[in-house]
């Protein structure tokens, strides 16, 4: 049997084929636009997604034997908003993980509803990275939009959504939208209300592991493939890479660095950070984990590189460097604001221990 994976990142989607030993067979990645219309602020397209999803799938099977396709997994990008109407159109792009509009409404939610009730509703307080702040902050600045709502996703339920037809999420990506009540792993009816929205619009919820349904006979037609080939429910990208790393059971811990960077630890019962600075997720293995986010981490990299060296040789401009922490120069990665722990969006980054002799591979060592 043959099964695919698909990651929906923020700047790419990635796709491999694996065989039932694990071995891979394969991989392709189709990169997107991503969009920043004010400081702050980032979206994308969801048929952006959609279209290189469909591209690399067409890639990735060209040769390969598409009657052993058994499955389909699909992780990405957590906190997204994705909003449909009744005929299932998107009404705007989708606002991003990393989109820091919604301070006003992530405010409203932590002062005026309050810390403790949102604990006791999601096991988290609201940052303006989740996805209940931006149906606040859509349902005030889009009030004729906010109205047209049907369904409500995250990134990687949209893409199971138009490969399916099935409506849902999982419990690992659900913890990450402010609406999701992690201890019981079900949909919170208190915070559909505060956000005004019903429960209806979000879906089932499935633990990440099961089968939510088949490919569309239409699509599977299209790439090759059965419309027997079952889709599982997926996970968030953090839940999905410790499940990869092995971060599971009871006390495991990883690091990982991409566009964001996370610290991830698995915890076989559920558990509460009292002082909120790490969120309280259900993982996707059954059972739960904490995590700690950093908005921007080697995407700080990319930009220093691209946008302020302009090069895209990276290499070039390391090569000399040795020594991690060993400068006098410090960079404060907060391009994007900040979470974890202070969760402030309004964090800038900054250079700092700069002299007349700075030299530009200590910036750069700085950044790295």
């Amino acid at each position: 049997m043959l099964y695919i994976g698909i990651d929906l990142g923020t700047s790419a989607i990635k796709l491999l084929l694996m065989d039932e030993k694990g071995e891979i067979q394969k991989t392709v990645s189709k990169s997107y636009d991503l969009y920043f219309p004010r400081p702050g602020w980032a979206e994308q397209s969801p048929e952006d997604w959609f279209s290189a999803a469909l591209s690399g799938l067409r890639d990735l099977l060209q040769d390969a034997d598409c009657s052993r396709v058994a499955g389909i997994g699909i992780g990405g990008q957590m906190h997204g908003l994705v909003v449909l109407d009744e005929k299932d159109q998107v009404i705007r792009p989708a606002i991003l993980w990393n989109d820091g509009r919604s301070t006003a409404e992530c405010a409203f939610l932590n002062n005026e509803i309050g810390q403790d009730k949102l604990s006791a509703y999601t096991a988290n307080i609201a940052f303006a990275g989740f996805t209940a702040p931006k149906l606040l902050w859509m349902k005030k600045n889009e009030p004729e939009q906010f109205k047209r709502i049907d369904k409500i996703m995250l990134p990687k339920d949209y893409l199971i959504y138009r490969l399916s037809g099935i409506h849902c999420s999982d419990v690992s990506d659900a913890s990450g939208t402010l609406y999701f009540d992690v201890k019981n792993r079900r949909w919170s009816e208190e915070m559909a209300e505060i956000c005004g929205i019903s429960i209806s619009c979000l879906g089932e919820v499935h633990e990440s592991f099961e089968a939510v349904g088949t490919i569309k006979p239409e699509i599977a037609a299209e790439l090759g493939l059965s419309d027997k080939v079952v889709i599982a429910a997926g996970a968030g990208d953090n839940a999905a890479a410790a499940v990869g790393t092995g971060t599971v059971g009871d006390g495991r811990c990883n690091i990982s660095l991409g566009t964001s960077g996370t610290i991830f630890i698995s915890s076989s019962s559920f558990r509460l950070d009292p002082n909120n600075a790490l969120h309280s997720f259900a993982h996707a293995d059954g059972s739960f984990h904490l995590m700690g986010c950093m908005l921007s981490a080697a995407s700080c990299n990319k930009w220093w590189m691209e946008d302020i060296l302009g090069t895209d040789r990276f290499e070039d401009e390391q090569k000399n460097i040795t020594g991690l922490g060993e400068n006098h120069v410090f960079f404060l990665p907060y391009l994007m604001g900040e979470r974890s722990p202070i969760n402030d969006t309004f964090a800038r980054g900054t250079f700092t221990g700069i002299t007349m002799d700075t030299t530009r591979s200590d910036m750069t060592l700085a950044v790295l």
